[in-house]
């Protein structure tokens, strides 16, 4: 199975989402990330945060669509519409929901209080990912499937 994390910039939060998804996901599962308009480089501090975090961070580059590797099964988009953000749209047969997150690139204030915005979008992706991966996936029809991703995506903050 195929997850595509979905954003704008793919900088921060779909980064977060594809790394810390393959560093919890069993055989089988791998997670893309990409953006609409991607920005062409990867935040310090998501690399610093997976880093620290014991996840693997040689080789990610911030890309468009254009350039996945595989087809996707599932697109995830992780920005924040309630902030008033729009969501780029991907046109592939892939199963859709939305799990949106602040976008820590934006955090104004200390480094400290910079570093807890990365921390928070990162607790939030994973605890999302983390229920994700609990589910029965194999018993789940299209439509449960995306019943619970949106579940996910509602309750898991």
């Amino acid at each position: 199975m195929n997850i595509l994390f979905l954003c704008t910039g793919n900088s921060c939060r779909s980064i977060l989402g594809e790394v810390t998804f393959n560093h919890l996901a069993p055989a089988g599962f791998r997670a893309m990330s990409a953006g609409s308009q991607p920005t062409g480089f990867i935040h310090p501090r998501s690399i610093a945060l997976l880093a620290r975090e014991g996840m693997k961070v040689d080789g990610l580059a911030s890309k468009s669509w254009d350039a996945l590797p595989a087809t996707p099964d599932i697109v995830i988009t992780v920005c924040a519409s309630a902030a008033g953000e729009s969501c780029p749209a991907y046109l592939g047969p892939a199963l859709r929901t939305h799990w949106g997150v602040d976008d820590p690139a934006h955090a104004t204030g200390s480094d400290e209080e910079i570093d807890a915005a990365f921390t928070a979008a990162y607790r939030t992706l994973r605890a999302r990912i983390e229920a994700l991966l609990a589910l029965p996936l194999p018993s789940l029809d299209r439509s449960e499937l995306k019943a619970e991703l949106d579940r996910i995506g509602r309750e898991f903050c």
